[in-house]
Order: C-alpha cells, then structure tokens, then sequence
C-alpha cells in the first residue's frame, strides 16, 4: 500500500527519493470494517486517509435527518473531512468506510509539518484542494442544472464504480434521490425508455 501511496504522490509532485521517504513516514496504516464511522459530526477532522483498497464516504445529515453523501473515495485516492481539517473546528461531516478498507492516514499536525520542511508538499496540498474544489463545484453545478436522469447518467460514465459496488441506497444519497426513485430511473433506463 505504501508503494501505491508513493505513485500518487509522485504522479503530482516531484520530490527526490530521501522526501518521499520522510513523505511516507509520516503516514499510518489502519484497517477499516465495513460501516466503520472513522470522523463523526462534530469530531476535529485531523486525518487525510489514502485508500489502498475499499470505498469510503464523506456525508452529512440533513436538516431533515436524511444522509447527503458529498464524496466517494476508492482504490488510490484521497479523502479529508477538509472543513474540520482547514478550520480546525467540529466537522459537518462524518467519513465512513463503506467497504472493507485498508488505509494509510496522516495526521493533521504532520501534514502541515510536511509544508513546513518539503516545499514540494505544498503543491500537494494544493492540487488536493483544487480537486475537492472543482468536485464539490461540479456537484453544485449538476444539481441546479440537471434533473435526476441527466445526474444519473452522468454518475454511471465519470464514476462508474459508485453503481457498480454501492448499494441503491449509498448511490441515491449522492445523488439527493430516494431509493425507490433510483430504482424507477433505473429500471426506466435499462428498458430503453
């Protein structure tokens, strides 16, 4: 896992061999069931997990006590509480491992550390922001302008994997739809109609 870790940081940045090792030092394995709350509402974010292997989920509740699903991470990416993690405040969100996982994590003291002794990180950094930035515009973006098939069809050609390996349930909390509207739309599109 940690060779995977090393390809996507290295895939961003360009570090020499000695930073990348202290890169990697700085990061923890940890296993996660299926299900498994790993920041709660109302918990400090203070971890960034890299997914080795599994799914996890960003989510939050509604006012209405309903889930929103805001990002799924899988196999060789990233994933932050980011507003707990940037504001060191309670998070809004809860991160969840929805698959069985094998994770590195990194606190957030030494994520910030590494800004402070590998200029490179900085780049790092960034690139993840601007990321979760143009992600949670795209998401904003398609929910005022696209009705629950255009979403949909949308989700299935960028992100195939969330249809793929989620249940009806977790894909309809990405997509602010019920179950059972998923399951219409679902089966509208497989006939055709």
């Amino acid at each position: 896992m940690y060779d995977q870790a090393a390809k996507y940081i290295t895939d961003r940045i360009e570090v020499t061999e000695d930073e990348l090792t202290i890169i990697l030092s700085y990061f923890k394995p940890m296993k996660a069931r299926k299900n498994q709350i790993l920041i709660s509402q109302g918990q400090t974010s203070q971890r960034t997990f890299f997914i080795g292997k599994g799914c996890i989920r960003i989510y939050f509740i509604t006012e209405q006590g309903h889930e929103a699903t805001r990002y799924f991470a899988f196999e060789n990416d990233i994933a932050a509480a980011l507003i707990s993690f940037i504001t060191h405040k309670p998070s809004p969100e809860y991160i969840q491992s929805v698959e069985h996982a094998d994770l590195l994590y990194i606190e957030q003291d030494d994520f910030f550390y590494l800004l402070e002794i590998i200029p490179a990180w900085e780049k790092f950094y960034r690139s993840f922001l601007e990321k979760a930035y143009v992600n949670n515009t795209n998401r904003l973006m398609s929910f005022l302008t696209m009705n629950a098939t255009e979403r949909y069809t949308r989700l299935l050609d960028e992100y195939p994997d969330v249809i793929k390996r989620l249940s009806n349930k977790m894909v309809a909390t990405y997509l602010n739809l019920s179950p059972e509207t998923l399951s219409r739309l679902k089966t509208r599109l497989q006939s055709g109609q």
